[in-house]
């Protein structure tokens, strides 16, 4: 392997050219981030209230539906992700952000004038491709501007965009649904995104890789086959990323599915059901992930293996309560027991994605996220609702309204356990492979 270590005659990294020396300044750039993150996301679960009354207009199955929410999405999310992150290594990663939210807003804003499936698909397609260029430059950003003791706060602070895109997917999407329609609620979430890109592109300098490690990056990009590898030899790595993926399989199985549960098992409308789930799945969520960052950056002090336990007991706590949200007879008392899941289910992200980067180099950091992404959408988003959704049709001819439900039930509580078991057995290779971290 190709040694990447800074040389005695590199010059060092110059402090005064470091754009993020002040706190704001980091601060406002995280805070930016994770809003694009948080669009990135309410493009992406909007999808997921509306879904009954586009099944209805346009006549599609659930398999059609797991399709388009899951696995045609993820297909074209991993594979423009590779490509964008390895460009995104050698290149302005504010640039690759700020056109990708542009290009996804205004996919998901002409979703609205669709007038049949493939359409939709096609729609759907490219705001995938255009979401695949925001989240491994973003967390290069980040992990360029925290010293490595908080980067895990850090990096959970911005996952929270995941659960806070839910909920206002959720909140607006079930709102404007009711009162306006499907096609309404894509225009109107969609818009505002394109604003948003010109705000990251006008305001967001590029930071200096490895200045705040005092380190300074080699200016040769290392092979993708080299990155891959690397990460590919290190236990901890493969343990975590399929961890990853199996939760990231019931959390978008979740995701994806819930909404639906509630209104045919339980009869509910889409307003007061997307305010439900704004908070339990979006508001407990967003506090799940930031929590699980900050209580491992802490802990982590004594014991680098708390950035691996501290997700793998959230990921086995969800099971029991995610059964009971599911088979309970009360629509409210099954909201009410939404909100532990809701709560544990996201603490994996900042976690996952602060220990990948400490496993690998300066440079590699933009592809080992999009090389742990592929692997966490390859399973989780494109099986997870097309399974459910599958699942689902398999059972409907002896089950009716309810296949729905028994599909999460067989599904879901068992891959959570299973993930858990992974994130278990990742922690017990991490201290040995820290010790392997090429520069």
């Amino acid at each position: 392997m190709t040694d990447h270590k800074t040389s005695a005659n590199t010059p060092p990294v110059d402090p005064l050219n470091n754009p993020y020396s002040s706190t704001g300044t980091r601060n406002y750039v995280l805070v930016l981030l994770t809003l694009v993150y948080t669009f990135n996301f309410i493009d992406r679960q909007l999808l997921s209230i509306l879904q009954e009354s586009i099944k209805v207009e346009l006549l599609l199955s659930d398999s059609q539906l797991g399709l388009l929410t899951g696995f045609a999405f993820a297909l074209f999310y991993v594979s423009a992700g590779v490509p964008i992150a390895r460009f995104a290594d050698r290149s302005n990663r504010r640039n690759i952000v700020a056109t990708s939210i542009g290009l996804w807003s205004f996919m998901t804003a002409i979703s609205g004038f669709v007038q049949n499936y493939a359409q939709l698909l096609a729609a759907r397609v490219g705001v995938g491709v255009g979401e695949a260029g925001g989240s491994p430059p973003s967390h290069s950003i980040v992990s360029d501007i925290f010293p490595p003791e908080r980067r895990a706060s850090a990096l959970s602070f911005y996952s929270t965009g995941v659960n806070l895109g839910i909920l206002f997917g959720f909140l607006f999407g079930g709102w404007l649904n009711e009162f306006f329609g499907w096609r309404i609620a894509f225009m109107v979430v969609g818009i505002p995104g394109i604003v948003l890109a010109l705000i990251v592109r006008a305001t967001v300098h590029e930071p200096v890789r490895g200045l705040i490690e005092n380190k300074t990056a080699s200016k040769e990009q290392v092979p993708f086959k080299e990155v891959l590898t690397v990460l590919w030899q290190r236990k901890t790595f493969r343990h975590l990323a399929f961890a990853s993926g199996l939760n990231a399989f019931a959390g978008y199985g979740t995701a994806n599915w819930l909404a639906s549960f509630f209104i045919r098992s339980h009869e509910m409308t889409t307003g007061e059901l997307g305010t439900w789930l704004a908070f339990s799945t979006g508001l407990f969520g967003a506090i799940g992930v930031l929590l699980g960052g900050i209580l491992a950056d802490k802990l982590s002090k004594k014991d680098k293996r708390w950035y691996l336990w501290i997700p793998g007991i959230a990921t086995v706590l969800v099971a029991p309560f995610m059964l009971a949200t599911l088979l309970i007879g009360s629509q409210y008392a099954a909201l009410i027991l939404a909100f532990i899941p809701g709560l544990l289910q996201n603490v994996y992200l900042g976690n996952s994605i602060a220990t990948t980067h400490s496993l690998v180099g300066l440079r590699w950091r933009a592809t080992a996220s999009a090389i742990l992404f592929l692997i966490l959408n390859i399973i989780g988003l494109g099986l997870g609702p097309f399974a459910v959704g599958y699942l689902s049709d398999f059972l409907t001819p002896s089950l009716g309204s309810e296949s729905l439900r028994y599909a999460m039930v067989a599904l879901l509580p068992t891959v959570m356990v299973w993930s858990s078991i992974h994130f278990y057995i990742a922690s017990r290779t991490l201290s040995k492979d820290l010790e392997r971290v090429p520069e």
